[in-house]
């Protein structure tokens, strides 16, 4: 009988027309937009100059192919060698467009900025701009692009830089000696030297790509799922049920499950539309550089697959808890409006407040189902639980599933309680 109820409420779900055009929006912008496009247009198309931001050529793949054969002399092990050498390449492509600039040759001036837009120099910046304080010169144009001018052979002790940065940064956020000691055993597991391929890619995939699925898919989810059991009051079905030969309970059960294979049926065509676009276009090159690439300070010991691996464990997990706590507003409200405006509060309005809010409470926000970041992989956030450390993304992962778990039961009861008035 709960199979048979399943499929009736799941088809009564996806009769709704907020139900049908929330699904399609999510799938447009997310696979359409924040993949296809992205990597087409937006953020990889190919760019008339080296200050130009918008106005990309609609040439993407060629432009990335292009990217990635560039990185090719440097594949191997970062060596500090390594890195002296893609500076210097990087300062010597911008010597010849500035040479080309003051002979007039705008074709030649192009050519060579646009070569020095394929390398990974956003990258570079972010790790002498970290570890080589030092070699910045007030003098320059642009003091804080140390890329640009710095002598080369200066950038050595890489990873000994590295380590002084990581034991700074845990002083700096005011962490205790245990957890120093606990986040510096982490970091003691990731393998040295790095491993390197082309960067931009993954670094846009997992911090910029990914880090938007949540709260697009939570607009969407909310929209989709507030009238789960609101509607039946709305539209004046509720009282209509007591007549079937269906009990209450039965019923809702059979809601709450329509919802929950719903928020999965969303995740995963979202899902399977962004991991396509990630293959045409990025390639699997890459997939076992370290995640510290992306944020030097980070002391997980996990390379670019394992990390992809828990931002989609984090989306889901979280959209299912989220989808639960949606229905249980919806039936508790019994009022379509009031239940979407409750769910769109759970989500957005800890992120309008966590700014204004002591650090413990932000990050007691974060296990609110796709409130916090999957980000948190790079960073080095713990929690206290039974007197013991846990390293947030532990936390983040399984906490807003069982969040949204727990209030089912309530779920079921609120429900019970209106067919029963």
């Amino acid at each position: 009988m709960i199979r048979e109820l399943f499929l009736q409420e799941h088809k009564k779900l996806w009769k709704k027309k907020s139900v049908r055009i929330s699904f399609l929006l999510c799938v447009l912008y997310i696979v359409v937009f924040g993949s296809f496009l992205t990597y087409q247009w937006f953020t990889f198309g190919s760019s008339g100059g080296v200050y130009s931001g918008f106005g990309n050529n609609f040439d993407g793949y060629e432009n990335i192919m292009k990217m990635k054969e560039y990185a090719k002399q440097w594949e191997g092990k970062l060596t500090e060698e390594t890195l002296q050498e893609m500076v210097r390449d990087y300062q010597s492509l911008l010597h010849e467009a500035q040479a080309a600039h003051s002979a007039g040759d705008i074709e030649r001036e192009k050519q060579y900025a646009v070569q020095a837009q394929r390398t990974d120099h956003s990258m570079i910046h972010g790790w002498i701009s970290m570890l080589y304080t030092e070699l910045e010169d007030s003098s320059q144009t642009y003091p804080s692009l140390l890329e640009r001018y710095v002598n080369p052979a200066k950038l050595t002790g890489f990873y000994e830089r590295r380590q002084q940065k990581v034991e700074e940064f845990l002083d700096i956020f005011g962490h205790t000696e245990e957890e120093k000691e606990y986040l510096l055993r982490m970091n003691d597991k990731v393998e040295e030297p790095f491993e390197y391929h082309w960067l931009e890619g993954w670094r846009m995939y997992l911090t910029e790509m990914l880090n938007d699925f949540g709260m697009v898919m939570a607009i969407f989810i909310v929209i989709a799922l507030s009238t789960v059991f609101a509607g039946e009051w709305h539209n004046g079905t509720g009282m209509l049920m007591l007549t079937t030969k269906n009990g209450w309970r039965e019923v809702a059960y059979a809601k709450v499950l329509s919802g929950i294979v719903f928020t999965l049926e969303l995740f995963f065509t979202v899902a399977a539309g962004a991991i396509a676009g990630q293959l045409i276009y990025l390639g699997t090159e890459g997939w076992d550089m370290p995640i510290q690439y992306i944020k030097l300070s980070a002391v997980a010991p996990m390379n670019m697959l394992q990390a992809e691996i828990y931002e989609y464990a984090y989306f889901l997990l979280g959209a299912v808890g989220l989808a639960l706590l949606v229905m249980f507003f919806s039936a508790v409200v019994r009022n379509n409006f009031i239940a979407l405006i409750s769910g769109l509060a759970i989500v957005y309005l800890p992120m309008a407040l966590a700014g204004y809010m002591p650090m413990w409470v932000q990050r007691v926000f974060d296990l609110i189902p796709l409130v916090g970041s999957p980000s948190d992989i790079f960073r080095t956030n713990v929690f206290h639980l039974f007197g013991q450390i846990i390293w947030s993304p532990y936390l983040l992962v399984t906490v807003p599933v069982l969040l949204g778990g727990a209030f089912v039961p309530f779920t079921i009861r609120r429900w019970a309680r209106g067919m029963r008035r």
